[in-house]
């Protein structure tokens, strides 16, 4: 069976799901939030039902029913990806079916979390959603999330054996082991994306196709020009707009993500609502910060 195609490159907006204020889900606010990101803003892809989207909190229903109205109202404008992972690997294939019957273009696959499966039973669990179903995968390692590190060996390996796996969300924020992953893989076509938003530039200049970014909710424009900057070989262009953002980025990880961002979303007049318990609201002091930096940057 051949790779399955897969050239995405720039800045995938991780959407945030608004709720109403009694927590269900907004979609004329989803519909508003979409409208703003591809239409207004111009993010290269939006990644739906992801950490940033508060995916744990949602029920399978409203998960399925969240992706399908986004992959409508996006209409092929730009790619859709789905979060579609779970520790159990039969819900995380029929999470996948439901994604691809939506019409996403691909879904993102968490690393196993709580179970702690071994490197190989962490391999076989995204062998058997390949198997399941035909659609690209994009493995997400965020082992501070999941107590567990997807090893690049593994990830090599998963590029390499399975031809639905054609990127990587790289959350581990350790750059040796990305630049382990990336020396071995990024000639050979192996997307790999940012996913620790303050590593993005130095993961660039290693060679990965861009970001899946929180704080695109805020900068997704500053992030493109740093990535089209590396990509022109304008080096200290791309480094200034890093610094630049630098303040802003911390800011919005000042606590767990999404609860900065989506109080900066709130700020900047668009649609958000409150967290799903058991997170919640930004603290007093979290506030003073994140709205400092982004008045400061002119972000609002």
């Amino acid at each position: 069976m051949t790779k399955l195609e897969w050239s995405l490159r720039g800045v995938i907006v991780p959407l945030i799901t608004p709720f109403k204020a009694d927590l269900s889900v907004d979609y004329d606010g989803l519909s508003e939030l979409v409208e703003y990101y591809v239409g207004d803003v111009g993010c290269d892809g939006i990644c739906v039902c992801g950490t940033t989207g508060e995916s744990p909190t949602l029920t399978h229903d409203e998960h399925k029913e969240v992706i399908r109205f986004v992959t409508e109202q996006v209409s092929d404008r730009i790619p859709v990806i789905a979060g579609a992972g779970s520790n159990s690997t039969a819900e995380a294939v029929e999470l996948t079916r439901d994604a691809k019957e939506a019409g996403v273009d691909a879904t993102l696959q968490v690393c196993p979390y709580y179970n702690k499966p071994t490197q190989e039973g962490i391999f076989q669990h995204f062998c058997r959603i390949a198997e399941a179903v035909d659609i690209p995968q994009i493995i997400y390692n965020i082992p501070g999330r999941t107590s567990r590190n997807i090893e690049p060996a593994t990830l090599v390996r998963l590029w390499r054996e399975v031809p639905q796996v054609v990127g990587l969300k790289d959350a581990a924020g350790d750059l040796r082991q990305s630049m382990d992953v990336l020396g071995r893989t990024a000639a050979e076509g192996f997307a790999v994306y940012s996913g620790e938003d303050i590593l993005t530039f130095d993961l660039l200049c290693h060679g990965a196709m861009g970001g899946i970014a929180a704080v695109g909710h805020v900068v997704c424009r500053e992030v493109q020009a740093m990535c089209a900057a590396v990509w022109d070989g304008d080096l200290v262009g791309a480094r200034n707009i890093h610094y630049a953002i630098m303040p802003v980025v911390d800011a919005l990880f000042i606590e767990p993500n999404p609860i900065p961002v989506k109080q900066a979303v709130e700020w900047m007049g668009l649609p958000a609502g409150p967290l799903r318990p058991p997170l919640g609201p930004l603290s007093e002091d979290g506030k003073k910060v994140l709205r400092a930096t982004m008045e400061a940057g002119g972000w609002l």
